[in-house]
């Protein structure tokens, strides 16, 4: 039972979350004054924060296992530092295949300083805009296997699509991915409201 102070919370993601989208969506010219809304409307009542989204491989383990495994993820319209946090795993297109989708853990954000542990790199500080991601397996040889930051170099903060906050490995394997605190309070309300771990197993059988 969801309680009525977990509800308020929630409530107040979806307004953000569709004065989010609305605005991104008006700016962009998609929507006109008139349609707006009836848009802002229809993401507040029929709208979900989350969606799910399988992942393969292992650039992500121990976190998420090499086994596929289905993903909720928390919708980002506005990826920023004030709304996603260095340590969170994220869904980002990926910048050598623009069509696809890689899960990684951001791991720096505008204004920090890139310092390589090969003497031979110079270190530079990450522009406005800009992030660092980073696959959590500390197996795969850096600039070869892993696919990240270390091999393309910093991203867009607006490649950012959403946060991974929720893990199904199997029916009976399944739990909240680690990602920053302020993350992580952040999504509680929303997991408590959307999660349904049944419906999940179902598409992860299928």
């Amino acid at each position: 039972m969801v309680s009525i102070s977990t509800w308020a919370r929630y409530v107040a993601h979806k307004l953000e979350y569709s004065f989010s989208v609305g605005y991104k969506n008006y700016k962009g010219g998609n929507i006109t004054d008139r349609e707006l809304g009836d848009f802002l409307l229809k993401n507040f009542f029929h709208g979900k924060l989350t969606y799910t989204q399988w992942i393969k491989g292992d650039a992500m383990a121990p976190t998420i296992a090499e086994k596929p495994a289905l993903l909720l993820v928390r919708k980002l319209p506005d990826p920023e530092p004030t709304r996603v946090f260095v340590g969170d795993v994220v869904v980002l297109k990926d910048p050598q295949k623009p069509d696809n989708y890689l899960v990684r853990r951001l791991l720096a954000v505008e204004g920090y300083e890139m310092v390589s542990t090969d003497e031979k790199d110079e270190p530079f500080v990450l522009d406005k805009d800009q992030c660092w991601v980073k696959a959590d397996n500390e197996k795969l040889k850096a600039k070869q296997e892993a696919n990240d930051s270390r091999t393309f170099g910093p991203v867009q903060m607006t490649d950012i699509v959403g946060r991974v906050i929720y893990c199904l490995r199997s029916a009976v394997d399944h739990g909240r991915v680690q990602n920053s605190r302020s993350s992580m309070q952040q999504d509680l309300p929303v997991l408590e409201v959307e999660l349904d771990v049944d419906e999940m197993a179902k598409i992860h059988k299928a």
